[in-house]
C-alpha cells in the first residue's frame, strides 16, 4: 500500500517534470521564432528611417542653396539698331508693319491703353505679336499728372499689360513711360513700385522729334543720322504719317552702316533709361 502510493506520487512528479519541460521548450522556440519575424521587420524599419534622414538631409541641403538673382544681361555684341515707335495703335499700324515685313525689320511698339480698347485697331496688335514685333506699353492715358504727381504710373502701366495679353496672349514687361524717365520717374517711390511689380523701362538714345516734324519729313532722318554714334541704338519714333513716310529711308540707313535690327526680348533684358538704374 505503501509502495504503490510512492509510485503514484514519483510518476505524477516525472508527468510535471515533461510537462514543465514541454512548456519551456515551446517558450523558448517561441523566443526564438519571434526574434526571426522581428529581424526583418527591423530591417524594414531602418531601411525607411535612413531614407526619410537622407530626404530630411537633402531638403536641408536645397534650403540652404543660395537664390540665384536674376542680374541686368549686357548690351548685345556688334552693332544693333532698336526701331522703337511709340503712341499706337492706330490707323497706321498696319502700313508701319507692312514696310517692316518688306524689308525683314522687327521693331518694339509701345501701345496705350486708350488706343488698344479701340477694336478696330486690335487685329494689327494681334498682327505685330505674330510677325516677330514686341508690344509694350506705354499707359493708359499718356497723363503726366496723373502717372507722375498723382502715383499712378504703376497701375496704369500694369492695365495696360493686361489689355496687350487679352488681346495678343503674350505677357509683356516692357514699358516706356510717357515723356520719359526723367523727369517723371525722379520720386524713389515710383521706381521702387516698378521693380516690386517685375516691370522693365526703356527710354531711348536718339530722339527722332518726329511728332513735331510734319511739315519735314526729312528733318527726322537727319536727326537719327546725326544722333547714331554708339553700337547700340534705341530710336524712339512714333506712329505719325511723316514718320511712315521716312521710314524706308531710316532702315535703308542703318543697314548702310552694318547695324542689325534687334527686337527687344525679355530674357536678354539691359537697362537702357535715364536715371541709370540697373534694377529697371
Amino acid at each position: 500500500m505503501n509502495t504503490s502510493r510512492k509510485t503514484t506520487k514519483k510518476s505524477w512528479k516525472t508527468k510535471g517534470l515533461m510537462s514543465f519541460g514541454m512548456v519551456l521548450t515551446m517558450i523558448i522556440l517561441m523566443f526564438y521564432l519571434n526574434e526571426e519575424l522581428k529581424a526583418p521587420v527591423d530591417k524594414v524599419i531602418a531601411e525607411v528611417s535612413s531614407k526619410q534622414i537622407t530626404q530630411k538631409q537633402e531638403n536641408e541641403i536645397i534650403k540652404q542653396e543660395p537664390i540665384k538673382e536674376d542680374k541686368p544681361a549686357s548690351k548685345p555684341l556688334g552693332k544693333v539698331v532698336y526701331l522703337t515707335f511709340d503712341d499706337g495703335p492706330s490707323q497706321l499700324t498696319g502700313q508701319f508693319l507692312d514696310i517692316l515685313k518688306e524689308n525683314e525689320v522687327k521693331a518694339t511698339f509701345f501701345m496705350q491703353g486708350g488706343q488698344l480698347q479701340n477694336k478696330n485697331f486690335q487685329d494689327n496688335v494681334k498682327r505685330a505679336t505674330t510677325e516677330g514685333h514686341y508690344v509694350g506699353a506705354h499707359s493708359m492715358t499718356h497723363d503726366s499728372k496723373r502717372l507722375y504727381t498723382d502715383g499712378q504710373f504703376v497701375h496704369e502701366m500694369e492695365e495696360t499689360l493686361a489689355l496687350i495679353n487679352d488681346i495678343t496672349g503674350t505677357k509683356p514687361k516692357l514699358v516706356r513711360a510717357p515723356y520719359g524717365s526723367v523727369p517723371g520717374l525722379d520720386n524713389e517711390h515710383l521706381r521702387k513700385q516698378i521693380v516690386e511689380a517685375n516691370i522693365k523701362l526703356w527710354d531711348w538714345t536718339i530722339d527722332s522729334l518726329d511728332w513735331k516734324l510734319k511739315n519735314n519729313p526729312y528733318q527726322i532722318v537727319e536727326n537719327i543720322k546725326n544722333g547714331t554714334s554708339r553700337d547700340v541704338e534705341v530710336v524712339l519714333m512714333h506712329e505719325v504719317r511723316q514718320t511712315l513716310q521716312v521710314l524706308p529711308e531710316i532702315i535703308s540707313f542703318y543697314k548702310e552702316r552694318g547695324y542689325a535690327f534687334g527686337v527687344y526680348k525679355e530674357l536678354g533684358h539691359f537697362p537702357i533709361n535715364f536715371r541709370n538704374d540697373q534694377r529697371l
